[in-house]
Parts: C-alpha cells; sequence; structure tokens
C-alpha cells in the first residue's frame, strides 16, 4: 500500500529528517496471489473434462471457474424455419391467374406512363392507400377508356384506413387511359387516370 506524501510542517522545515528505513525497490512487483500454473492446471481440467462448473477454496482464497456448452439448437432452428418461408411464395402463382383473367376485358390498356404522369389531363392520386375502380368486385367499372364524363363524376375509390374516399373528375371529357388496376395500392401523386 502506498502512503501519500506529507509536507514538511513549520517545525520541520529547513532541518533534515531523520532517515527512514528503505523502502522495497520499486522494481520488485508484489508476489501474486496464485500461482499461474495452478489456474492453467484448473483450466485444463474443466476443457478436458465434462465439468461446467468448478470451485476450490484453501484459506481465504477461493477459485471458481465456469464453462457454457455452445448453443447447436438455433442452427437448427433457422434451418427448419427457412423451407417454410420459401413455400410460402411459390403456391399464390398458380392460384393469382385464375380471377385476373375476368376483369382484363375492362382493365387499362398499357399506355406509356412517363408521357401520362405529365399530361394535364392526369388525375393524381390525393393519398397513399388502395385504389378500387368499381364499388365492389361483382359491378360494373364507374368508367372507362372511352367514357364521358363530367365534372364532379365519379371515377374511382381510394381506400385509406378503412375509409372510401371519392375520386372525382376535376373537368369534363373524354377518359384516355386509366393507369391503375383495381385494388392496386397507390402513393400520393401518382397519376391515376387521364381526361382530355
Amino acid at each position: 500500500m502506498a502512503r501519500k506524501a506529507q509536507s514538511p510542517s513549520k517545525a520541520t522545515r529547513g532541518r533534515t529528517a531523520a532517515p527512514r528505513p528503505a523502502a522495497a525497490p520499486a522494481a520488485a512487483a508484489p508476489a501474486p496471489l496464485i500461482d499461474s500454473s495452478l489456474l492453467r492446471t484448473i483450466a485444463e481440467l474443466v476443457a478436458s473434462s465434462d465439468l461446467t462448473e468448478f470451485e476450490v477454496e484453501k484459506g481465504d482464497l477461493r477459485i471458481r471457474a465456469a464453462r457454457t456448452p455452445a448453443p447447436q439448437a438455433i442452427p437448427a432452428t433457422v434451418t427448419i424455419a427457412a423451407p417454410p418461408v420459401a413455400q410460402a411464395y411459390a403456391p399464390p402463382a398458380p392460384v393469382a391467374p385464375a380471377p385476373v383473367p375476368a376483369p382484363k376485358p375492362s382493365a387499362p390498356a398499357p399506355a406509356p406512363e412517363e408521357s401520362l404522369a405529365d399530361h394535364p389531363g392526369a388525375v393524381k392520386s390525393p393519398m397513399v392507400g388502395t385504389a378500387y375502380l368499381r364499388p365492389n368486385p361483382d359491378a360494373k367499372p364507374f368508367v372507362e377508356i372511352g367514357a364521358r364524363v363530367s365534372a364532379g363524376d365519379k371515377l374511382l375509390l381510394i381506400e385509406a384506413m378503412k375509409t372510401f374516399n371519392d375520386i372525382v373528375a376535376p373537368k369534363s371529357g373524354v377518359v384516355t387511359a386509366i393507369m391503375v388496376e383495381d385494388g392496386q395500392p397507390v402513393e400520393y401523386g401518382e397519376p391515376l387516370l387521364v381526361i382530355e
């Protein structure tokens, strides 16, 4: 234990103090509390056996060594979980084409969306949601390509947060392009159809 150096008191200032006994050399390290060979022996004993915990006490010295087995269940879980995820994507492919052919006659014709998006008659989505071109799955669409509309006529619905919002014609004209499909998710500002 190191002592803090004391400053000389008023009484001893200017006088030399009596020599103190020589302290242990600074280079000498304090004696280790535990022999390193003992630690190596304990570590080898725990590693080479089936022991998961070892404890020894000698006087006021107590040594405890423990190890945890490597988790091997995690890789098995990952391997088992992976195949069902991959299979989940395959079955919907054959099922999806069956309902799609029925609405195809009224589905919008493919058009160059880049040029139509900037068209002055483009009606854009005022919100994020799901576009519906018909009031229910069995009904006729609100409008079709070539249909004449008046300002205020209902063009389609956008469902946002379980609320159906009417999208109405901002002007009178003829619907020349429909750029979304029934049930398609739409973003804010995305062109929905064109009225000329």
